[in-house]
């Protein structure tokens, strides 16, 4: 008896939970709504320690995976407010320079996430996700790079929104690739190389551009993340480590964008006319 009082206590919070999700967000859809919202995930490793998760002896990838719980619930909490595309900074190549174990830990743990996500009949069914993978995929394990084709793979006749997880990612790296690849593209046809042969070829190509930025922790970088696309992108810089990323933390970062929606709008308008 009382294991089943428990369990309906259970589903009465969950419900009301998702009542109140839906409220806010009906009030939020009164206003503009990003179609493109990017996150770099800070603080991971500082929440492991904060919270005594990470010591010697345990695993360091500890406040990644619960990092990962706050990543699906903000896809979530996206795709109900019907943003068209969600883009998440996993791994730069610049986090190949932490310790060798890490590494392992952290391509270990991408895998698995990514075996799960396909699995996730919400992500596949329901709301009909496809997933890319940008970055530059000759530097991880094959394992890594064969979970994450499969992913490419099995979505990409999917039609709903798409989420793209940036690995082995730097923003330097795909402007000199797509440099590269427009160069290929023109060779010997005597044509100059615009801006639009370059943006033809960035792993973005097709996704609009990000309307937001999320950087938790408080950090103000970009760290090498879609430089060349965040012209007109609002930075955010909650407080709040990645792991602590909550409803809250979302809701506030859509009503600050809200705010200056009509002023990023005007000076596009601005940019675009001179041109």
């Amino acid at each position: 008896m009382e294991k089943y009082g428990k369990s309906m206590v259970s589903r009465t919070i969950s419900h009301v939970s998702f009542l109140m999700c839906k409220f806010l967000f009906s009030i939020l859809c009164v206003g503009p709504i990003p179609a493109h919202i990017a996150l770099i995930m800070d603080g991971n490793r500082r929440f492991a320690k904060r919270h005594v998760l990470l010591e010697d002896g345990t695993d360091p990838a500890s406040g990644h995976r619960v990092g990962f719980k706050s990543l699906m619930s903000t896809i979530q909490y996206c795709y109900e407010m019907g943003m068209k595309c969600v883009t998440v900074y996993a791994f730069s190549t610049d986090n190949f320079k932490r310790g060798p174990e890490e590494v392992e830990l952290l391509m270990n743990l991408m895998k698995e996430k990514l075996d799960e996500v396909l699995t996730d009949e919400n992500m596949l069914k329901k709301l009909d996700v496809k997933i890319n993978i940008w970055g530059h995929l000759e530097l991880i394990p094959e394992p890594v790079r064969l979970a994450a084709k499969k992913a490419m793979d099995v979505t990409m006749h999917n039609k709903g929104p798409v989420l793209s997880v940036c690995m082995a990612y730097s923003s330097t790296n795909e402007i000199t690739h797509a440099i590269e690849a427009s160069i290929r593209d023109t060779r010997g046809n005597g044509t100059q190389i615009g801006v639009c042969d370059l943006e033809r070829n960035l792993f973005t190509a097709g996704c609009v551009d990000p309307d937001i930025i999320i950087r938790t922790s408080g950090e103000t970088r970009l760290s090498n993340f879609l430089l060349w696309q965040s012209d007109f992108t609002h930075l955010q810089n909650p407080n709040a480590l990645w792991p602590e990323f909550s409803l809250r933390q979302f809701v506030l970062s859509v009503m600050d964008y809200q705010l200056v929606h009509a002023y990023l709008q005007k000076k596009k308008g601005e940019i675009e006319k001179n041109k």
